[in-house]
Formats: structure tokens, C-alpha cells, sequence
């Protein structure tokens, strides 16, 4: 601030700096200061209008107002009197000025105030509301920071001396542009020129430095003199200095980001851990990754209809055999998955990889609900002999590979999100031990996935071996020709460095000079050291050492981001996501029009019928076949008995009179009768009456079933279950196994049922009559009916049919006829021929000039005999009516014996009880047995897929399978689509 004295400026000056101090005072003009005064006079006197002193004095005041203030000197003789005077006016002064100010300062902080209230107000309204978002960021998230140690997060990152340290010398770097600069500008060596300018480029690349200004040009410029007197090896050494220097760098940074990101993948595992826990407690939703993989399992599953095709974008690995596809592949998914051999085949169908990121390592199949660790060894060994079971399973009998698909999906941190098909190695010959087609299957299956125009080409190819002997190059030349969806990987790169002579031969293998296959990017990676067992991570520090330490990359063969599978891994996700975003879309149109068409189909061919799919028809026939099952306990105990007591008389009757009643008939008494039939019943309830009585039961169970299904099947049921009801009736009475304990005590009450010979009472008697005498005619009419056949049509048939008797038919009829004599002649006669009654019986005919065998007049003669004792026998049961006095009184004596009713009345009373208890096994426990089978065969049936194909078929089952799978594709594909947008 100017001071006021004698020193002080013009009157000007004075009323300026007092007007604006708000105090007016005046100074005599004798105190001016001389040049004050001198400016006074010349403007206030010389009538110059356009300058006055006022403006004069105020420049004059602004530019002493920068001067620094001193207090002024008091003059000469005043004693300091005079300056104590103004030194106390100017404390009166700056206190006035202070009282000013702070009006000035309250006004300022009240204004400031409220506009900075106003604009915090009108920013608050522009942001969002969040309030709905809330459910994001769980609890856990506060939980988790206080539990994260920020101090130790602080140490583990690196100090600012260590970056500095890592930073590159830009004077050297200078100093060396220069010299660079010098040495092309000298007119250098060819060699030397491309070094230089590769490593500048390097240089450039690796710090991002922008271009030297002018200043540096000058300082380079500056040095050229010097530089100039280096010599050529000096030139090269330095060169190769500054890229050592340069890779040096590269690689403090990359190990460096290795750190925080192997940090970060750390922190990320704990946070997703807690996500699992916290979110997907409330909201279980599945990754965008999974849903697609799933919409990809449900495609390999549809039989395409209507020109529908699977062009959804997966990333396919296809390679000649043992060129390292596997290898590559759990590189990637970061564990050792895949079954490994030494020079066989062990890829044997397409498996389907879909990786995901996710807080544990862990593998899992479609369909199963294991999940295997793959950070122990054990579970990694059975992940292995599980995939190598299946691709075994999925092969055919005689072939060597399979086009069966192996869904499998890996989870874990840090893992690239993409789905990848490994298919089998290309081969160009068959060796022994593979079917003959084995190198044409594996060419088809390799062509319908790489057909897709949006499927990702993964060409694996082996840099240890000859390029020429690549036979996959060719086969992804013709299916990519422009290579828009290719990526090349090379494979054993540090095999190849060692053995090949000229390293630039894989520069020109990842520049794309040396096939003539064209790709989207090309790859150079190493995926093992030789041996097996050695770990992911192990492989993975390889690779890194390997590459940092490789002249391909130091001479500038190879650049840094076409090296290693992690940056591989990067490149191929990227490029799946771009594919996928950029065909989903155009897979949902079409698979929306393809159910149109579909939908079309059925309202024309089936308007009234629900379109009910495989598994839902599959329901609906099982509840039917249920139904008809339980219908069997609704059988009553009459009908079951009367059904098994005719079934088991039809089954042992004609033991019963061969066996037993006619060898005992032809006894000479009835004491020895009884004995025969006691004994050879005895014997035919210990070996066969309990077996054949069960499988009456059993078969009459079976037919009362079939019987039921056959009725429910005529009560419009639809015929489209005819094949499968039949087939779970069938596989029922298969696994159906008769109650063993049953036949013991079956056999008990048979035998106590057969000892038995007391008749109670008339009416038992009269229907032990009847039914020997129904079982005799009926024997009678058998016996006859093969006489008949025997001799040929009679007479009347002869003369009103036209019919005529055969050579044999006459021989045989001559033979009865001599025979009938014999019977006459005797008619006690026994049921054997003697073999002098053959003779005379065979003379008698040759007399007639009738030539006959002795064996023929035997086997006429059973026949005839039959016939014979059948017809006395019922003339004796007929005599038997009015036997049962007798009987009853058991007069020994009578001529009238009836030994033969009392046989056939324990046979029917065996056959009544028999019955009865079979029925009670039945109703008690077999339909029960047999329901328990029914139900077990249909849940086997519905868990066995080929099986519900192979019974329920029909164009309407297809179709409806059809409309279900095509609108789970497009829900799907839409649910997918949803997320996918979201996600941008």
C-alpha cells in the first residue's frame, strides 16, 4: 500500500487511494514528493485535455503498488515526531479498513454458502435412485472389509523407490535415440539398420512414451559428432544392450502384474465365496456362461427338422493326433482333466467343455451331480477314468471312435469364460487295432462342427514336427478359407527352437507364410516339459522362463502378446463373446420361425389332442398300466378258483389216467388197486403236483393280467401305448419269482388232501361219478378220434364225402378188424398183446394178402385196448350210482366195487383244495408282488431314454417332442439373449 507523507503522491493520487479508502484529507503541495509535482505541472498546466493527472497518477500509483513498502525516512530535523504522528493515523486507518472488511467477508461466506448448497442440491437431484439396487451389495461386503488387513494389503504393494527403480532411464534412453539416430543417419549395415529400428520399436512399445520433442532432437543432434567414431561391433553391442535392457524391464513389470493379479485372484476367490453364501441365498441365478452351455446340451440332442441347424458359435480344437490339443485345452481350464497316453488314440468322441469362473476349482458332468476337486489328485484321477469310461461307453461294437458328445462343465478362479469342443486328433493312417473307417468318421465329425459359420477354429498344430506333414492345416483351409473365424496355435515351441536349424522357419509359421491357411491370429505356446505328472502351475512357470529367456522373442521373431496360453486363453474368449454377440440374435429368429412351423403342423393334424411329449405320454400309460394292475385284486375268490382248478386238471389229468388209474385198473383185486394208487401218488405229489400247481398259478395270474389290459385297451384307450403296455408285461412276469417257502406247504396239504378216502356224504359221491365219468368220455372221444385217423373214413365218408382210404390207412383197418375179434373172443383180455397173439393176428392177415409189421399191430392194438377198457369203465361207473351203500357200509364182499370213484374223488377234493390255496397265495401276496414288479419295470423304463424312444413312437410323438425342444431352445436363447444385454 502506498504511504501518505511526504513521499506520497499527487493531490491526484491522494483523492484516488482516499476515495477509495473512504477517508478524504489534504496535503500541502510544497510536501509533494519532486517527481509528484513535476507530473502535477505538466498535466495541469499545459491544457492537454486527453491526459490528466488523475489517470497518470494512477498508472503511476499501479505500478508503485508492485513495489515492496518501507516505512519512510523522517526528515532532517523533525526529531521523528512528525512520523510517530502518521504511525498512529495509520493504526486509526487499518483498523477502519478491518472493520470494512469483515462485511465484506460475511457477505462472501453467506453467499458462497448458499450457492454451494444450491448446486449440491441440483447435483443430487441429476444422480440416479439406487434405493432398488440395494440388494447387490450384501452384508457380507462390510463384514469383508473389516476383515481384509489393509495394512498388509499396503506392504504387499510395491514401494515408489521399487517403481521408480522399474521406470526406464529416459536420459540413457535419449542418449541412445541419439545414437540410433547417428547410426542410420552414418549409413550403417543392412543388419544393424533392422536392429536398431526393432529395437526403438520395442522401446517405444514397452514405455509408451510419446515421440521426442524438438529439444531432444537438438540434444541429439548435439552428439551426432561423437557418436560417429563408434565402431560397427561397438554399434551391435549396444543395440543388443538396449534390448536387454528393454526385456528386463518388460519382464520386472510383467512379474510385477503376476503379483497383484495373483492377489487379486485371491481377494476375488474370498469375495465369491461369500457370494455364494450371501446373494445366491436369496436369488439363485445361473451364469451367462451356463446358460448358454445349457441351450448348446439341448441342440445336441435335437434331430434338426425343418432346415433348423445348430450355427450357435463353441469354440472347436481340432489337430493332428498327439499334436497337443489336450494339452492345450487343460492349459486353459487350468487342470489335468483329460485321460493321457503315450502315442495312442485316447480322444475317442467330441467332449464339450464350458468354462466359467467361479470360487472353487471343481468339474462336474451334465448329468451327474458329482463334483470332483480338481485340487486333489485323487478326484483328478477319477474325473480322468470317468471320461475315459465314457468315451469307451459312447463307442460302438467294432468302431474305434464315436460322434457322442461328453458334456462337461469347469469352474474356477481366474478361468476364461467360452465353451470348447475337443474333438479327435486328425490321423492319416489306420493302425492296427481301429476300425477301417476310423480316419473317414473322424474327418465327418471334424466337418460338421467346423461347418458352422460361427463356430471359433482352435487349429492346434505340432511345432516339434515337419509343417508338411500337417494334414489339419488343409482340412481348416477348405472349411475357413478367408480364416475370419480361425485362431493358429503353435504347440512345443521350445521342442521346435531346439531342433530346428533355422528359427526363423516358426516366424513364418505364427506370421502365416508358410501354410496356406489364413487365420484371425497366430500362437506360439508351450504346454509341457515331457513328463505327465508334472502340474499346471509348473508348466505355466515353464512356459514364462522359457519365453523370457528365448531368442524368438528377443530378436523380435514372436511379440509378446502371441505368447503363452494365458494370453491365448484372453484372445480366444474375446473372440467367442464377439461371435456369440453377434449371431445369437439371428439363431433365435430362426428357431422362433421353426416353431411356427411346427405349431402349424399340429393344429391340422391333431386339433383335439394336448401336445403331450414323450416323458408326458410315458406318465399318462403308466398310470394307466397301474390302474389295470390293481383291477386284479378286484377278482373274486370263485372266479380264481374255477379257473385254477380247471387249468390244473387240464394240466395233470392225463398223468392222472395214464399214469396212475389205468395201470391200477388193470389190477387183479381192489386191495392191490389201492396200493398202486397210494404209491404212485405218493410219488407224484412229492416230484411234479406242487411244481405244475404253481405254474398254473402263475400262468393264470398271467393271463387274468393280460386279460385286463386287454379290455382297458378296447375301452378307447389310445393304441399308441399298445407296445410299451405290452412290453412292461412281459419284463413283469420275467422278474415275477414264485414264493420257494409256498411249494413246501403246498405239498403238505396236497398230500394230506390225496390220503384222504372217506366220502361224507350222497351228493360228494354223485359228483365224484360225474366228473370220472365227464374225464372217461372225454378220454373216450381223444381215443376215438385217433382210431379214426388211424383207419381212414368209414363207408358213409367214402361214399358222401368222396373220400378214400391210403395204403397204410387200409393196412391199419384190416388190423382193427382182426384185432376187434380178439377183443370179442376175450374180453378180460389184459392191456398187453402176447407175442403169439401177434403172430396169429399176423397170419390171419397175410391170409388176406395183407403184409403188416408187428409194431403197427401193437400200436393198433393200445388204441383199440384204450377204447375197450374206457367204455367198460363208464358202464361201470354207471353201475356206481347206487354204489354208495355199499360203499358206505364197507361191505367187502359186494361184487359191486367202486375203488375207481373213491380215486377220483381224492383227485377232485386235491384239486378243490389246491385251488383254494392257490388262490389265497394270490390274492394275499402274488398280485401284490406282481404290482411291486409293474412299478418297478416303469420306473426303469422311465429313467432308460432309448427305451421310452423304442416304445412310444409315432409322427405325433416326434412332433411333440419337436415343439417342446424347439421352445426351450428359444426361451432359453431369449433368457440368454436378456442376460447377455444386461451384461453390456
Amino acid at each position: 500500500m502506498l504511504r501518505v507523507g511526504s513521499g506520497a503522491a499527487c493531490m491526484a493520487c491522494r483523492n484516488l487511494v482516499s476515495s477509495n479508502m473512504g477517508i478524504r484529507f489534504r496535503v500541502p503541495l510544497q510536501k509533494l514528493h519532486p517527481l509528484s509535482r513535476a507530473i502535477h505541472h505538466r498535466y495541469s498546466g499545459n491544457g492537454n485535455p486527453q491526459r490528466t493527472p488523475h489517470r497518470t497518477a494512477a498508472r503511476y500509483f499501479t505500478s508503485m503498488s508492485r513495489l515492496p513498502m518501507r516505512p519512510p525516512k523522517p526528515p532532517p530535523g523533525s526529531g521523528g515526531r512528525s512520523y510517530q504522528q502518521q504511525r498512529n493515523f495509520w493504526v486509526a486507518r487499518l483498523a477502519a479498513r478491518l472493520l470494512r472488511l469483515r462485511y465484506i467477508l460475511f457477505g462472501t461466506a453467506v453467499g458462497g454458502g448458499y450457492t454451494a448448497k444450491k448446486t449440491y442440491e441440483e447435483w443430487k437431484d441429476m444422480l440416479p435412485d439406487f434405493s432398488d439396487y440395494n440388494w447387490v451389495i450384501p452384508d457380507f461386503v462390510w463384514e469383508l472389509s473389516e476383515q481384509i488387513d489393509l495394512d498388509k494389503l499396503t506392504k504387499a504393494l510395491p514401494e515408489m523407490e521399487e517403481i521408480a527403480k522399474l521406470l526406464p532411464d529416459f536420459d540413457k534412453i535419449g542418449e541412445n535415440f541419439s545414437f540410433l539416430k547417428s547410426l542410420l543417419s552414418s549409413g550403417v549395415s543392412l543388419g544393424s539398420e533392422v536392429k536398431g529400428a526393432s529395437g526403438l520399436h520395442l522401446l517405444l512399445e514397452t514405455t509408451g512414451d510419446p515421440p521426442l520433442k524438438a529439444t531432444d532432437s537438438a540434444a541429439a543432434a548435439s552428439h551426432d559428432a561423437s557418436d560417429k567414431q563408434y565402431k560397427k561391433s561397438s554399434d551391435k553391442e549396444k543395440v543388443d544392450q538396449l534390448q536387454e535392457e528393454l526385456l528386463r524391464t518388460q519382464l520386472k513389470y510383467q512379474r510385477m502384474l503376476e503379483r497383484l493379479e495373483k492377489e487379486n485372484k485371491e481377494l476375488r476367490k474370498v469375495v465369491l465365496q461369500k457370494d455364494d453364501k450371501g446373494i445366491h441365498q436369496r436369488k439363485v441365478k445361473k451364469s451367462l456362461i451356463d446358460l448358454y452351455s445349457e441351450v448348446l446340451d439341448i441342440l445336441s440332442d435335437y434331430d434338426a427338422n425343418y432346415n433348423t441347424q445348430d450355427h450357435l458359435p463353441r469354440v472347436v480344437v481340432v489337430g493332428d493326433q498327439s499334436a497337443g490339443k489336450t494339452s492345450v485345452l487343460e492349459m486353459i481350464a487350468q487342470a489335468r482333466i483329460f485321460p493321457r497316453g503315450s502315442g495312442e488314440m485316447m480322444t475317442r468322441s467330441p467332449v464339450k467343455v464350458t468354462l466359467s469362473e467361479g470360487p472353487h476349482h471343481v468339474a462336474m458332468f451334465k448329468d451327474s451331480g458329482r463334483e470332483f476337486d480338481l485340487n486333489k489328485e485323487e478326484d483328478l484321477a477319477a474325473l480322468r477314468h470317468e471320461i475315459e469310461l465314457r468315451m469307451r461307453k459312447s463307442v460302438k461294437e467294432g468302431q474305434t471312435v464315436s460322434c457322442e458328445t461328453i458334456s462337461l462343465s469347469v469352474k474356477g478362479p481366474g478361468i476364461q469364460r467360452m465353451v470348447l469342443v475337443d474333438l479327435p486328433g486328425v490321423i492319416s493312417t489306420v493302425t492296427a487295432g481301429m476300425a477301417s473307417d476310423t480316419k473317414e468318421t473322424i474327418f465327418s465329425i471334424s466337418k460338421a462342427y467346423m461347418q458352422n459359420p460361427n463356430a471359433i477354429i482352435l487349429c492346434i498344430q505340432d511345432g516339434s514336427v515337419d509343417a508338411e506333414r500337417s494334414i489339419v492345416t488343409d482340412l481348416v483351409s477348405q472349411m475357413d478359407p478367408q480364416g475370419k473365424r480361425t485362431i493358429f496355435v503353435l504347440t512345443k515351441v521350445d521342442l521346435a527352437e531346439k531342433n530346428l536349424a533355422s528359427p526363423s522357419r516358426i516366424q513364418q509359421i505364427v506370421e502365416g507364410k508358410l501354410f496356406p491357411m489364413k487365420a484371425l491370429g497366430y500362437f506360439a505356446v508351450v504346454t509341457g516339459k515331457g513328463s505327465p505328472g508334472e502340474s499346471i502351475d509348473a508348466i505355466k512357470d515353464y512356459e514364462e522362463d522359457f519365453f523370457q529367456n528365448s531368442r524368438l522373442l528377443r530378436d523380435g521373431m514372436l511379440k509378446a502378446h502371441q505368447v503363452t496360453t494365458k494370453n491365448l486363453s484372453l484372445a480366444v474368449s474375446d473372440c467367442f463373446w464377439k461371435m456369440v454377440r453377434e449371431s445369437v440374435e439371428q439363431q433365435a429368429d430362426v428357431f422362433k420361425a421353426s416353431r411356427f412351423n411346427l405349431e402349424t403342423e399340429w393344429k391340422n393334424n391333431y386339433p383335439r389332442l394336448r401336445e403331450l411329449d414323450r416323458n408326458e405320454l410315458f406318465e399318462k400309460a403308466k398310470n394307466e398300466i397301474l390302474d389295470e394292475v390293481i383291477s386284479l385284486s378286484q377278482v373274486t375268490p370263485q372266479h380264481w378258483e374255477s379257473i385254477l382248478q380247471k387249468k390244473l386238471w387240464e394240466r395233470v389229468s392225463t398223468h392222472v389216467i395214464e399214469n396212475i388209474y389205468l395201470p391200477a385198473a388193470q389190477t387183479a383185486d381192489s386191495g392191490t388197486f389201492n396200493t398202486t394208487v397210494d404209491i404212485k401218488l405218493k410219488q407224484w405229489t412229492d416230484k411234479q403236483l406242487p411244481h405244475k400247481a404253481l405254474e398254473v398259478a402263475w400262468e393264470t395270474l398271467q393271463e387274468e393280467f393280460a386279460r385286463f389290459m386287454a379290455e382297458y385297451r378296447g375301452k378307447d384307450q389310445d393304441d399308441i401305448f399298445d407296445k410299451l403296455k405290452e412290453a412292461v408285461k412281459d419284463e413283469s412276469i420275467k422278474r415275477h419269482k414264485w414264493n420257494e417257502r409256498a411249494m413246501d406247504s403246498l405239498r403238505v396239504i396236497q398230500h394230506n388232501a390225496l390220503e384222504d378216502r372217506s366220502i361224507t356224504d350222497k351228493p360228494q359221491w354223485d359228483a365224484a361219478i360225474y366228473f370220472m365219468e365227464d374225464t372217461l368220455n372225454s378220454r373216450l372221444k381223444d381215443t376215438e378220434s385217433v382210431v379214426r385217423d388211424m383207419v381212414g373214413p368209414d363207408w358213409k365218408e367214402r361214399w358222401l364225402s368222396w373220400k378214400n382210404r391210403t395204403p397204410e390207412q387200409h393196412i391199419r383197418n384190416e388190423t382193427k378188424n382182426e384185432l376187434e375179434r380178439l377183443l370179442k373172443l376175450h374180453d378180460d383180455h389184459t392191456a398187453y398183446l402176447a407175442n403169439d397173439e401177434v403172430t396169429t393176428v399176423r397170419k390171419n392177415l397175410e391170409g388176406r394178402s395183407v403184409e403188416v409189421d408187428p409194431v403197427l399191430i401193437k400200436d393198433t392194438w393200445h388204441q383199440l385196448y384204450r377204447r375197450h377198457f374206457l367204455q367198460k369203465a363208464l358202464s361201470h361207473c354207471n353201475l356206481c350210482k347206487r354204489g354208495f351203500y355199499y360203499y358206505q357200509r364197507h361191505f367187502v364182499d359186494s361184487e359191486l366195487e367202486c375203488n375207481d370213484v373213491v380215486l377220483f374223488w381224492r383227485i377232485q377234493r386235491m384239486l378243490v383244495i389246491t385251488a383254494n390255496t392257490l388262490r389265497q397265495q394270490l390274492t394275499n401276496t402274488e398280485v401284490r408282488r406282481l404290482e411291486k414288479n409293474v412299478k418297478e419295470v416303469l420306473d426303469d423304463f422311465g429313467e432308460d431314454m432309448e427305451k421310452k424312444t423304442q416304445l412310444i413312437t409315432g409322427r405325433r410323438v416326434q412332433l411333440a417332442e419337436d415343439l417342446k425342444k424347439v421352445r426351450e431352445i428359444q426361451e432359453k436363447l431369449e433368457a440368454f439373449i436378456e442376460a447377455l444385454h444386461k451384461e453390456k
